[in-house]
């Protein structure tokens, strides 16, 4: 199957002392492409042996800031630093992927994303809990670590050589979506193309899965299972950092891609669909798989030499470490009610887990106007997740600054701030260009471009800005909010906003865009809707700007009262 795509590789440039390829030369559809620089193996190699031969340093000056990891802690650090990274550039090409196959489906759009997450992936997403509660007490955590991951590769391959190329043969015509929706209430216009799509429905349904189950499942478990308390305050941070080299990892592999699809489409050696994305998807499926390999091998080396370090990890942490509290949905409603507290909080995370979402979606619909085509619509995303990486880092680097020098109120702020500015801006131009059309001619200055792709332009930096600012701050202040409390409702707290504002507060954006369309139906876009879209997302991020005010004052009081007692 490899060979389909024109893929030969081979290891060249010697090897390390312990056999580890040097550089790596791989064959892509006739060209030779020669990756001369050091294999991540060997860099890990030389870290851990260099922890051994440099002793502890007390950390000073830049030391202290950028990067406070002792010596003798590389050894557990860059593992579990690399894993985060491989698990967030798979999921950045599995998410990239997914909208691009759903959104640009015949007769599809991005409408379709909104019914998906709400009557797809939610309840996969209850499903595999239950799955998961019942094989974690028949399974250790080691197995179901790799029987996950391998889950995962199985379906991805599946679908990336054998379900992509079959597209055509298993997916129904467009001529049968039409009388489909023309037999149909005119409510069922966007959801059947979901389901005449389904292949590309259910890998969309599996790459969120990815996303949860990867990340909040097996590597933050892992990680709390693994991190001493005084470790996780200057490891967590830094996990982030280097999990976003993956977006830009992810970024170059989707525009190499893209480049692997037109260069098929243009030597007309198409497979499946006549537009390259076959190919396209199968150099993005080894990537996946190459990616998943290394988050097992990494697993298995921590296994093999952090584990039983006793000056890494403790063994005894594990026998009295407690089980995470569990609430049901009726529970966390009652806790939260309870607590004006953890109302203000629930709101905040609502604001974002709702807002954003629905801008998302807004500007993927007016990606497909401005790209058609497949391969140029994934490199726009591809254009995103770099973007968003290389932000991410620079300002979590000043959102640490932020936080260690200014009030909670001001760190708190920033994220709905940048969210309200651009978002105004974003919605401005969504109704100019329902005036004039999409590709109406316009200048400003020395530039001169259309409607459509002002609109994309500003909708990416509204995308960049407000994802990074989530994740270097918002999340950071939302953890910092917990602390004050007691230890009862600190834990039954999470675990309540957890449930209700992650959850809920994700299904509920793609609620409100199901209903208006469901509602309107027919072929309403999301183009139409934003009269009433702009304004009902404006006022839940004002909402949720204004709670941050009043959850500060609790937050000053609780805080001064713990530390004048």
């Amino acid at each position: 199957m490899v060979a389909i795509f024109g893929w030969e590789g081979n290891a060249c440039g010697g090897r390390s002392q312990r056999g580890y390829p040097l550089a790596v030369e791989f064959r892509v559809c006739g060209t030779r492409i020669k990756y001369a620089a050091p294999c991540f193996l060997f860099f890990l190699e030389r870290i851990c042996m260099s922890a051994k031969e440099q002793p502890d340093q007390e950390f000073t000056g830049l030391r202290n800031i950028l990067w406070p990891i002792h010596n003798h802690e590389m050894k557990k650090f860059i593992p579990m630093g690399l894993m985060m990274m491989f698990i967030l550039f798979n999921y950045t090409l599995m998410r990239d992927s997914k909208d691009v196959l759903v959104v640009n489906a015949p007769r599809s759009g991005a409408e379709v994303l909104s019914f998906l997450k709400l009557g797809g992936v939610l309840p996969c997403a209850m499903i595999f809990m239950l799955v998961y509660a019942k094989i974690a007490n028949i399974m250790s955590s080691e197995k179901i670590f790799y029987t996950l991951v391998m889950f995962f590769m199985s379906f991805f391959a599946l679908f990336g050589f054998v379900l992509s190329p079959l597209g055509p043969v298993l997916h129904a015509s467009p001529e049968t979506i039409d009388a489909w929706r023309s037999s149909l209430p005119a409510g069922l216009f966007w959801p059947v193309a979901a389901v005449a799509n389904w292949t590309y429905s259910l890998y969309y349904i599996m790459s969120e899965l990815w996303g949860s189950i990867a990340i909040g499942v097996l590597f933050w478990q892992f990680a709390n299972a693994t991190t001493k308390v005084n470790e996780s305050k200057r490891f967590y941070a830094f996990y982030g950092l280097i999990g976003n080299v993956g977006l830009i990892c992810s970024a170059a592999c989707l525009k190499i891609g893209s480049w692997i699809g037109r260069s098929a489409k243009n030597n007309g050696t198409t497979l499946g669909y006549n537009d390259g994305y076959v190919e396209n998807l199968g150099f993005i499926t080894i990537c996946i798989l190459f990616a998943c390999c290394i988050i097992m091998y990494l697993y298995s080396w921590m296994q093999r030499h952090v584990l039983t370090d006793p000056k890494l990890f403790d063994q005894s942490q594990v026998k009295t470490k407690k089980t995470k509290l569990k609430l049901s949905i009726g529970e966390s409603f009652k806790c939260i009610f309870r607590s004006s507290y953890l109302g203000l909080l629930l709101m905040i995370v609502l604001g974002y887990n709702i807002c954003m979402p629905c801008v998302e979606l807004i500007w993927k619909s007016q990606l497909k106007i401005a790209f058609p085509d497949r391969n140029a619509y994934q490199e726009m995303m591809a254009t995103l997740s770099n973007c968003t990486g290389i932000f991410t880092i620079v300002f979590t680097v000043i959102g640490m600054n932020i936080l260690r020098r200014c009030s909670w109120r001001f760190a708190a702020l920033v994220t709905p701030i940048m969210f309200l500015a651009t978002s105004a801006i974003f919605f401005v131009l969504l109704n100019y260009t329902r005036v004039t059309g999409p590709f109406e001619p316009i200048h400003l200055g020395l530039l001169s471009t259309t409607v459509v792709m002002l609109t994309v332009g500003v909708g990416l930096i509204q995308n960049v800005c407000s994802k990074g600012t989530k994740y270097s701050l918002f999340d950071s202040t939302k953890q910092m909010a917990y602390i004050p409390l007691d230890p009862e409702l600190k834990g039954k707290g999470q675990a309540a906003i957890e449930v209700v504002g992650g959850r809920l507060g994700k299904s509920g954006g793609a609620g409100i865009v199901s209903a208006l369309l469901a509602i309107v139906g027919g072929e309403a876009t999301l183009l139409a809707l934003t009269p009433i879209l702009g304004p009902v997302i404006l006022l839940i991020a004002t909402l949720w700007f204004l709670s941050v005010f009043g959850l500060n004052k609790k937050f000053v009081e609780l805080t001064n009262n713990s530390t004048g007692a």
